[in-house]
């Protein structure tokens, strides 16, 4: 199953349903944490490439199915 290019804003407010806060940001990347310390960095670009995404997913933990539900 591939991954559709998102923005940067589509990534954040998928995360944030799992339950990954921003908590600061550098730049053009916004750091995202979630409550057992997980972390990731989400660059804010108009399209996130799949590799980039593919990343996060694994900083996070989140497998793609779960992620496209959260979409």
């Amino acid at each position: 199953m591939a991954l559709p290019l998102l923005s940067w804003r589509e990534v954040i407010k998928a995360l944030q349903k799992k339950g990954f806060r921003p908590t600061r940001q550098k730049g053009s990347h916004i750091y995202l944490e979630d409550a057992s310390g997980k972390y990731t960095v989400v660059p804010r670009h108009a399209q996130i490439k799949r590799s980039t995404l593919l990343k996060i997913l694994a900083e996070t933990g989140l497998t793609k199915e779960e992620f496209l539900k959260l979409l």
